[in-house]
């Protein structure tokens, strides 16, 4: 069934607009985090791993880092283990740090690869200890977003070792990592997945990084979606209490990723249907892009 003109016209136009960002993006790295509904929503999954393998095909560089926290509140559930989360950290003992590892290395990481192979690409799923990628370390007590609490075995990023990853970049393999890693204690540490792709956004001088989440993006006091905003407006929206809770470890890791070189941050819808195509591609986007400088109008 062949197009009609009203149709064909729109086709060409997406086609078009999105030309010039495939052209610039060419042979960059794009560190996405992946979580929220999109993990959890069938046809969102889907439309996430259709995203991926086209940036592939069009010569990006894809790096996926996910969470899973669902999954793993859900199986704490079943096992009677309390769930209780610090300044959007889950609090982890030695327990729950098992069941982690479990889920996010095994189940959820085994899904997302799987439905990048059912949608034509080419994965392969890792954790922050294969290769030694990630070297934790228990996450400071003056941790912006936890203060002094105590909350287990949850980690920051020490240091990365890019070998592995880029053994698989040039094998044509999108890595897939689950934010799991050891230290040179010997302990086992679950990190924030967000704080996990911003690192690794920085080591990999990444052109952007993109967080997916449940919700538009930052939000003002009257809850519309803040975009075009500089390293030092976020600052003040941190300090007027605006950004608060689960946002703060995001909101950082993206800060951090780029005051250490990264041309952008996102912070996008993952409930809408290819949320990372539609901020890449087009010119208005969908979410909150922040960067070193101020801007009145989003550019990708």
């Amino acid at each position: 069934m062949s197009l009609n003109r009203s149709d064909a016209e729109q086709f060409a136009r997406v086609l078009t607009e999105s030309l010039p960002y495939i052209q610039r993006f060419t042979r960059k790295t794009v560190v996405i985090k992946f979580g929220g509904n999109a993990m959890t929503d069938p046809e969102l999954h889907e439309s996430f791993a259709r995203d991926v393998v086209l940036m592939k095909l069009v010569g990006m560089n894809p790096v996926v880092v996910h969470g899973g926290g669902p999954q793993i509140g859900k199986l704490l559930d079943r096992l009677g283990i309390e769930s209780r989360f610090v300044g959007g950290m889950r609090v982890t003992n030695e327990e729950t740090v098992d069941v982690v590892e479990m889920v996010l290395g095994a189940s959820v990481n085994k899904e997302i690869v799987d439905s990048i192979h059912r949608n034509g690409g080419r994965a392969v799923g890792i954790t922050g200890k294969d290769g030694e990628l990630i070297r934790a370390r228990a996450l400071s007590s003056n941790h912006r977003v936890t203060g002094s609490e105590d909350i287990g075995l949850v980690g920051e990023v020490e240091s990365i070792d890019t070998d592995i990853l880029t053994m698989l970049g040039e094998s044509d393999y999108i890595p897939v990592i689950a934010p799991v890693a050891g230290s040179v204690d010997g302990n086992t540490y679950n990190i924030n997945a967000d704080l996990v792709a911003g690192k690794l956004a920085e080591v990999l001088s990444a052109e952007k990084l993109i967080l997916l989440t449940n919700v538009t993006g930052l939000l003002d006091a009257d809850g519309q979606t803040l975009t075009g905003l500089s390293t030092q407006r976020v600052d003040e929206l941190i300090d007027q209490a605006v950004i608060t809770g689960g946002m703060l470890p995001k909101v950082q890791c993206a800060m951090d990723a780029v005051k250490a070189g990264v041309a952008s941050a996102h912070i996008i819808d993952g409930r809408v249907p290819h949320a990372t195509l539609l901020e890449i591609f087009s010119d208005e986007g969908i979410g909150t892009l922040i960067t070193n400088q101020s801007m009145s109008t989003v550019n990708h």
